[in-house]
């Protein structure tokens, strides 16, 4: 299938923003509940923290007592202590505690020996100070003091640790985060409802918007209403505004093309139907001579000649208005197209004695192609020089001619003419539809202009008319018209080489 006919995935407004909402809120639980754990153990740990710190405290102390005592009563020293340290346990069968007291050369005063010496040494002051760690695999939460030993004058100090065990921190662990818990699996579906009510009510107004479009007749391009549209859709509602106020001038001007084209086209068909009807009329009452007949003819001729013209305009401004015009635009040589229309126009301005004639480079000299459509392009300067033997006398000049543009950033076509020119006031009229100049009684379909004005823009081109002579106060005089067509280069157009001087080729028999 070709890439671009391939349809894409049509998304849901509603199931993108929901998603958008409850991705972040699915993503953050399973992160709350890390931090839940986290906070329950610090929050567990703080009140048997405080606990493990009396008991620390207070064997530290019975510690000091018994340090200052004889020193050869280790073995009472021992009792004691372990003494104190049994009645400083409460009653628990869930937790063990296990202490340590060591003296200031590290021996063993009273306790187990499994308890490691912690690494951080002595602080100012005596702080009580917590690690986890583990006595065998089990693991415990260790409180531990270090006391100095005032005798004998040493500043040596002893360690004092206690550790106890995890059960009663891991079950008010538990129970809280079973507190936090819980009451979530309640409110995340609870907010997954209210924020799907709350989007279905959101998005209510885009629905009625929805409906009141669907509602319109085909041929209602009056503006969208924005007084209960939502502050967000007002821009897109305001584009489609600007879009259906260019569509209806769009169809407007397309009803006035083909009102007018029909308007048109009823002149030459009228007249055929007359001649034919007069040819009848002669053949019925006799009168049906050579010279009637052969009136007859010509004027059906004539007038089927300018129906066809029409015709033939009426498909070229249709060409013109062509959106695909982009897909067939090629290298064009602007010099051999003007040529190829000039020698096409000879005949023609040989019957009326005017002078045509072409000025500019050669064909093929590279300094005058362009991005173009061919059709259109020939369809364009062929208007433009048809318009400019219908405007000029017998015994006028007409001339074609590409001039070079000194900064090699455009091509130049120039149409000039010595007929009657275009007034000021009217060289922007001249360009609409089926317009004719007042005052003249030139035959034509008033299209040309116009669609020479719409190849141009079709090529972002841009087209100018002024006066090819000066205007005088005498009323004989005629100071012609002159069509400037200015091509920009566009991106691949060919670099143009050395510009030729422009020497005049006119193309006469």
């Amino acid at each position: 299938m070709n890439p671009m006919f391939a349809r894409t995935e049509q998304r849901s407004l509603f199931g993108e923003i929901l998603d958008w909402m409850l991705a972040p809120l699915l993503l953050l639980w399973p992160m709350s509940l890390g931090l839940t754990w986290i906070a329950a153990q610090a929050i567990a740990n703080r009140p048997y923290d405080r606990d493990l710190a009396e008991v620390v405290r207070a064997l530290a102390r019975q510690a000091q007592i018994q340090a200052s005592r004889d020193v050869g009563a280790a073995d009472d020293a021992r009792r004691v202590l372990e003494a104190t340290a049994v009645a400083l346990r409460r009653a628990d069968d869930e937790d063990r505690i296990y202490f340590q007291v060591l003296g200031r050369r590290g021996e063993l005063l009273a306790g187990v020996e499994e308890l490691l010496v912690p690494l951080e040494g002595p602080a100012d002051g005596a702080v009580v100070r917590f690690r986890d760690d583990q006595v065998g695999d089990e693991p415990v939460r260790v409180a531990w003091l270090w006391l100095a030993e005032p005798r004998q004058g040493d500043d040596s100090e002893a360690l004092v640790q206690v550790a106890e065990t995890l059960g009663k921190r891991s079950t008010l662990a538990t129970e809280i985060i079973k507190g936090v818990i819980l009451p979530q699996f309640v409110i995340l579906p609870l907010a997954v409802v209210l924020v799907w009510f709350a989007l279905s009510r959101g998005i209510r107004p885009l629905a009625r918007l929805q409906a009141r479009i669907r509602k319109r007749e085909s041929t209602d391009l009056s503006p969208i209403p924005e007084g209960d549209v939502p502050d967000e859709v007002v821009p897109l509602v305001r584009s489609i505004n600007d879009l259906l106020q260019r569509l209806d001038r769009t169809i407007a001007t397309q009803r006035h093309f083909l009102a007018d084209a029909a308007h048109q086209l009823k002149t030459p068909l009228a007249g055929l139907r007359t001649q034919a009807e007069l040819a009848a009329r002669d053949i019925d009452g006799g009168r049906a001579d050579a010279a009637t007949m052969k009136h007859s003819l010509r004027q059906i001729a004539l007038s089927s000649q300018r129906a066809a013209h029409m015709v033939n305009q009426l498909l070229a401004m249709a060409r013109a208005e062509d959106a695909g015009l982009d897909e067939r635009r090629r290298s064009v040589d602007l010099a051999a197209v003007t040529r190829a229309v000039v020698r096409d126009f000879v005949p023609r301005s040989m019957e009326r004695r005017i002078d045509l004639g072409y000025e500019g480079p050669e064909a093929g000299s590279g300094s005058t192609r362009l991005m173009a459509e061919p059709v259109l392009l020939s369809e364009m300067v062929r208007n433009l020089v048809d318009n400019a033997l219908r405007y000029t006398p017998p015994g006028g000049t007409v001339t074609a001619r590409i001039v070079p543009d000194p900064a090699g950033q455009a091509v130049v076509l120039e149409v000039e003419d010595s007929g009657p020119g275009i007034p000021p006031a009217e060289r922007e009229a001249v360009f609409r539809p089926f317009y004719r100049a007042l005052g003249t009684q030139v035959d034509g379909s008033g299209l040309g202009l116009a669609i020479v004005l719409e190849v141009a823009q079709r090529h972002d081109a841009e087209v100018t008319v002024t006066d090819a002579r000066p205007r005088s106060g005498a009323t004989t005089s005629m100071p012609g018209a002159l069509f400037t067509v200015r091509f920009p280069r566009q991106a691949g157009a060919p670099t143009p080489g050395p510009k030729p001087q422009p020497q005049p080729a006119p193309v006469q028999p």
